[in-house]
């Protein structure tokens, strides 16, 4: 991120969406992987990051996606939070077919 002029306040939304993203996919996942990217579209560049588990996968999106809700017993604000610090955000999942979230953040080159 430093290679593309991202500011600290960038690199430090980034950082935190990925770390919360990793830890849920140890926790509700079961384990799985991280594949971080750098990528140009459009005139920008950026750094996309997506992490993969085959656990149980989310029965519902929308509800997991609120500020608060959690099944675990934390803050609730994992996803969601995620979400406000990235520029893209994409959640695949389905009960029992596990979990993609890809997030990316871009830079105007």
């Amino acid at each position: 991120m430093v290679a593309l002029k991202f500011s600290l306040i960038e690199q430090t939304k980034m950082v935190t969406a990925a770390s919360e993203l990793a830890r849920n996919t140890l926790r509700y996942g079961g384990g799985g992987r991280a594949e971080l990217e750098l990528v140009e579209r459009g005139g920008k560049r950026g750094v996309k990051v997506s992490f993969i588990d085959e656990g149980p996968g989310i029965a519902d999106i929308d509800l997991a996606l609120t500020d608060g809700y959690t099944s675990g017993g934390g803050m609730g604000l994992g996803l969601s939070g995620a979400r406000r610090l990235a520029d893209d955000f994409i959640l695949d999942s389905a009960p029992g077919k596990g979990t993609t979230v890809t997030i990316a953040k871009w830079k105007l080159f």
